[in-house]
């Protein structure tokens, strides 16, 4: 279970990185006001950032939900804290002068 959860959190976020750079700025709606053809999509200028901005949205929510999943199925299947296996600490004297 934990690796297949694994594996679709890594697929997320790399399909979240792709999609969030595939987008626009705000500014390049601005330039096509006025008279600049910034937006050469297959969707045209609303249709594309309707559509990237709905698969952000739920890449982003997939993501968030891996996220707590993967910290809740770790938690359990480990009883110790991340700090447990440290061992003794070490002290370190001062060298003398």
């Amino acid at each position: 279970m934990v690796i297949v959860l694994v594996i679709l959190h890594v697929l997320v976020a790399l399909f979240l990185i792709g999609v969030v750079l595939i987008q626009q700025g705000k500014s390049a709606d601005l330039a096509a006001a006025f008279g600049g053809q910034g937006s050469q999509t297959a969707f045209g200028p609303r249709g594309a950032a309707n559509l990237l901005t709905k698969l952000t949205t739920w890449a982003a929510i997939i993501f968030m939900l891996t996220s707590i999943g993967l910290t809740i199925l770790l938690s359990r299947a480990s009883d110790h804290s991340v700090l447990s296996g440290r061992g003794t600490t070490t002290q370190q004297s001062t060298p003398s002068k």
